[in-house]
């Protein structure tokens, strides 16, 4: 009997979550890498409530969605990444929603019912354990050791797991966040950003130049904050602050060689975060906030062409961006010569022609390594078949440049 009554009553939670009509269909799309159904019902704006939670490595949220949808879809798809959806709202009324299955590297598909007239919805939502957008660092891990640090990398896919969205850079959306930390942090994000802690906690961003969900970042720890002119500073730790500010001193200057050669910056302040000492990849083009390894302070400025580089995603990238992630090349190889030429104009010609000479050799050392006929040697990757983004990504700079 007992048996029975389980039985019906996970029927009956299967029924309230999933919505009852019959034409819904979510499907992994493999030339987008996501779930979301954006060709047809597209998210624009983002509202985004979110609580750090350090001690259980989680983030609670709600992202609140705009949408618009001239096709008059029955329903809206969403990616995720190991959340556990709590509510969902639309127009302010709770309604039943649907997961697929999970699907190893890409998540599980999220649908929800809407109708013609609605425009907006709320996910209230936790993360996983297994978030890869997400990684924390305790307070050894940091340079100061004393406060447990967040950072996030969305880039490529794995905006999914931070929050539900429409998770393909084909889309580009707007957003404000307002973040609460614990006190005594501060909190910051690829948008425009506080540059004192507050006794709060909460943090509020907005982001008005719609961007892919990848670009959606956001740090927390004991960061301190020092400019380098009015458009141009540096956050850190508050140990590494004045080494980090005095190493990148000449931000100011790339910015005119990239405005000389690109046009005019239009994201306002271009900021960079120099990471705590465990971070795991060179630099990362969040926009308004590059994020950037600590190896890069090596006291002689002679490694400072990746800021070079990541500012020149402000442009290539950021502002265009590839549609699907098959077409990386053309975001990594417009903006690998973009940098060479910010650094050619900062610099003596030789140390440009170094650059030169250093990327052809690790060009032909990939080549060497990998094979001419390996998949990774082709200017357009197949990445249907699995998730081979990130060891694609690895290389990316080295090689398509001289296809």
């Amino acid at each position: 009997m007992i048996r029975i009554q389980l039985c019906l009553l996970l029927t009956l939670f299967i029924s309230a979550c999933k919505p009852k009509n019959s034409d819904n269909s979510i499907v992994l799309n493999p030339n987008t890498h996501s779930f979301s159904n954006l060709e047809k019902v597209m998210t624009t704006h983002l509202n985004w409530d979110a609580q750090i939670n350090f001690d259980l490595k989680q983030v609670s949220g709600t992202a609140t969605w705009n949408f618009k949808n001239p096709s008059k879809e029955k329903y809206i798809h969403f990616d995720t990444y190991d959340l556990t959806i709590k509510k969902i709202k639309v127009n302010g009324k709770e309604t039943q929603y649907f997961l697929t299955p999970f699907v190893e590297h890409y998540g599980s598909g999220l649908s929800i019912p809407i109708t013609s007239n609605d425009t907006i919805l709320s996910i209230e939502y936790l993360t996983g354990a297994n978030a890869n957008a997400l990684q924390w660092l305790s307070p050894e891990q940091t340079a100061g050791k004393k406060l447990p640090y967040l950072f996030t990398q969305c880039e490529s896919i794995q905006a999914r797991s931070l929050l539900p969205c429409q998770d393909a850079p084909l889309n580009r959306i707007t957003y404000h966040a307002q973040v609460q930390v614990p006190k005594g942090m501060m909190a910051i994000m690829s948008a425009k950003n506080p540059t004192k802690k507050n006794e709060s906690g909460i943090y509020e961003f907005e982001m008005e130049i719609p961007i892919p969900t990848y670009l959606i970042a956001l740090a927390a720890g004991d960061i301190a904050y020092q400019p380098i002119n009015e458009r141009c500073g540096v956050y850190t730790e508050p140990s590494m602050l004045a080494e980090a500010a005095n190493e990148l001193s000449d931000i100011p200057k790339m910015m005119q060689a990239a405005e000389d050669l690109g046009g005019k910056y239009r994201w306002g302040k271009y900021d960079v975060l120099i990471a705590p000492p465990s971070f795991p990849i060179g630099g990362m083009e969040n926009p308004r906030l590059t994020f950037a390894t600590p190896t890069i302070i090596a006291g002689d400025k002679s490694l400072v062409s990746l800021i070079a580089h990541e500012m020149a995603h402000s442009w290539s990238g950021n502002l265009v961006t590839n549609a699907n992630w098959n077409d990386l090349w053309l975001n990594e190889g417009f903006t690998t010569y973009f940098e060479r030429r910010i650094m050619e104009k900062i610099t003596d010609p030789s140390y440009t022609d170094m650059l030169w000479e250093i990327g052809y050799q690790d060009l032909q050392s990939d080549l060497t390594s990998l094979g001419n006929t390996h998949q990774d040697t082709r200017l357009k990757v197949d990445l249907k078949a699995e998730n081979r983004m990130m060891h694609f990504q690895i290389s990316r700079t080295k090689k398509e440049l001289y296809f």
